[in-house]
């Protein structure tokens, strides 16, 4: 049973990874001895385990795991044969993994804006798409920032009448809805990732792609396997290595036990924030037909800087996601973006700040980050 404990001369942590591994700390223990017992550290048996339990959760036929999210990125562009001269079409107010993953492959970021839900605009990408600025258009790579999926009905519209690829980004949306849908059920593919902070998260790197089309997950089980064909030194094409290690299978597989309460559990503190923070501070929205997973609680004000400041004073850890727009940063600034600048994006860049969030986080605390801000703020 979940358990929200304050410990007054503890820390506060902004995501609490140590009251989860309290909880599950027997089960996790002993899932990782019988990897060790067993032997087979890469592609064991709990990895083909997870995938089945993951493609169960999520709806997702197929699901093909990993070595990292950026990997799943990497992976699922490989799938469709992108590479130089194609363009992506993606937002700038993101992590720059999904960029990377683009220019790894040769091909060209194309920059659009978000919306006021964080979430790419397809507005935006109608704009981009109309402009031709970028003419070897190949695909569009949804970010579900924060935690609440894209409007994908938007989305696959326009993908389907421009000849796309969509793929989602749901580094931290899994878990999450939208429109009756589950996260992974979308698009063409959908990517994954298993980093710790992650709201279902394992003890270092993982990732996986999902699908519905089995002939893109026999691809992609080749391509994370050295491009391997019949057997491993038979090679179809060029791939990765790029393995879920065992032991992070058998960790996940007992953290989605649990997956489906800590997600409610996140939903009471999403709605605990925005009763209490409301007219302080502008809170997130999230869709009357979407549930988010609250990957981040992402506040905004015009008064950012001070209010972080304030809030560590009081020792209170906060994070700025993300402190400069992809299409302004040095590795990325050379790639086209949408007609008429980004200015969702440039605004969000300034305003945006995120408090402690996570399943475990507990009442007492949660008042006390609320009072901060409201002190902080007047």
């Amino acid at each position: 049973m979940l358990k929200r404990i304050a410990l007054a001369d503890t820390p506060m942590p902004f995501i609490d990874l140590q009251a989860q591994r309290h909880r599950l700390a027997g089960r996790i223990e002993r899932a990782m001895a019988r990897v060790v017992e067993h032997g087979r550290f890469v592609l064991g048996p709990e990895v083909a385990e997870l995938e089945r339990a993951l493609s169960a959760f999520s709806g997702a036929p197929h699901v093909v795991t990993c070595a990292s999210g950026t990997d799943a990125l990497q992976l699922a562009l490989m799938a469709e044969g992108i590479g130089p001269g194609d363009a992506v079409l993606l937002p700038s107010f993101t992590f720059a993994a999904t960029a990377e993953a683009v220019m790894l492959r040769g091909a060209v970021p194309v920059f659009v804006d978000v919306a006021s839900d964080f979430n790419i605009d397809p507005a935006s990408v109608e704009a981009a798409l109309a402009a031709a600025v970028a003419p070897r258009a190949r695909a569009i790579i949804a970010v579900d920032l924060f935690g609440q999926p894209a409007d994908y009905a938007a989305l696959e519209a326009i993908a389907a009448r421009h000849g796309l690829v969509l793929i989602a980004d749901a580094a931290q949306s899994f878990g999450g809805r939208r429109g009756g849908r589950r996260v992974g059920t979308v698009g063409a593919m959908t990517t994954v990732s298993f980093y710790p902070s992650k709201p279902l998260g394992c003890y270092g790197d993982g990732g996986a792609v999902m699908t519905a089309d089995a002939g893109r997950a026999e691809l992609l089980r080749s391509l994370r396997l050295h491009g391997q064909g019949s057997d491993k030194y038979h090679h179809r094409r060029v791939g990765l290595n790029s393995r879920l290690d065992t032991i992070q299978a058998a960790i996940l597989l007992e953290k989605l036990t649990i997956f489906e309460e800590e997600i409610a559990a996140r939903q009471i503190v999403a709605e605990r924030y925005a009763a209490g923070l409301a007219g302080c501070v502008e809170t997130p929205s999230v869709d009357e037909d979407a549930v988010s997973v609250w990957a981040q609680y992402t506040v905004l004000s015009d008064r950012r800087d001070h209010l972080g400041a304030a809030l560590a004073t009081a020792g209170i850890p906060t994070a700025i996601h993300y402190p400069v727009p992809l299409h302004r940063q040095a590795a990325y600034r050379d790639g086209p973006a949408a007609p008429g600048g980004l200015p969702v994006s440039e605004a969000l860049a300034r305003r945006a700040i995120s408090l402690p969030m996570h399943a475990y986080l507990a009442p007492a605390l949660q008042d006390r980050i609320i009072d901060a801000v409201r002190t902080a703020l007047g």
